[in-house]
């Protein structure tokens, strides 16, 4: 999924839509790699991009059972900077959308056994979001989740997809991958992951949260943390 961050409308700023993100990293290898996509040409919406799968909360999202409960630093982390009315059931519902929205876009299961089985959500660390600016074709309020591809029950045999959104699904080395044509944002959440991934590993649960968003007429980052400082 992307923000669509490059391309610009003269139409009225819309609001943007609660999405989430999921970066599944692999450790089998001599180096971790990450599940990217590539994004049919034809589509309107940042064609030929190469992507993390990932799409809009859907309303159920929040409701749905679930194999395991992520951790509850995940949903205070959620929590911070809401917009609107901070909500419980739609911080859970991120996750869910994730793990859903990956299954939609990849045929892969993400801690749970067949297409209809709940998701766990236990292995998933939150650590970037942003904001698509105003004048965009599309905005997204996207959360950025990453996990170990260990959680996933059928790695190496993907359920087969009708239609599937994305093209070209490869696990690439994160050399590879800043080699591939990427949206500025996917770019700056692989800056966020590269110190851990040279080590072998993911971020904690409890990382600041990259925040990505305008401010005025310019671009920011900022950190959403639980630890005052």
């Amino acid at each position: 999924m992307d923000l669509g961050l490059s391309k610009t409308t003269k139409k009225a700023a819309i609001p943007p839509s609660d999405a989430a993100t999921l970066i599944i990293v692999r450790f089998d290898g001599p180096s971790p790699r990450l599940l990217m996509g590539q994004r049919h040409q034809g589509h309107v919406f940042m064609p030929g991009k190469f992507v993390f799968p990932g799409g809009r909360l859907e309303r159920e999202d929040g409701r749905k059972a679930v194999a395991g409960e992520c951790d509850p630093i995940t949903i205070q982390k959620l929590m911070l900077g809401m917009r609107g009315k901070p909500s419980l059931t739609r911080a859970r519902g991120l996750l869910v959308a994730a793990v859903r929205e990956t299954y939609e876009e990849t045929g892969l299961q993400v801690g749970h056994r067949g297409p209809q089985g709940p998701a766990d959500l236990t292995g998933l660390v939150y650590v970037a979001r942003a904001i698509t600016p105003p004048g965009r074709t599309r905005r997204f309020d996207s959360r950025f989740f990453t996990c170990d591809a260990r959680l996933v029950t059928n790695l190496d045999a993907p359920h087969a997809l009708a239609s599937p959104e994305l093209l070209t699904l490869n696990w690439v080395t994160l050399a590879e991958a800043l080699e591939l044509n990427l949206p500025s944002i996917t770019r700056d959440v692989l800056g966020i992951l590269a110190p851990f991934l040279v080590k072998n590993t993911l971020p904690p649960k409890d990382c600041p949260v990259s925040f990505h968003l305008n401010r005025g007429t310019s671009w920011v980052v900022e950190q959403l943390s639980l630890h005052k400082t």
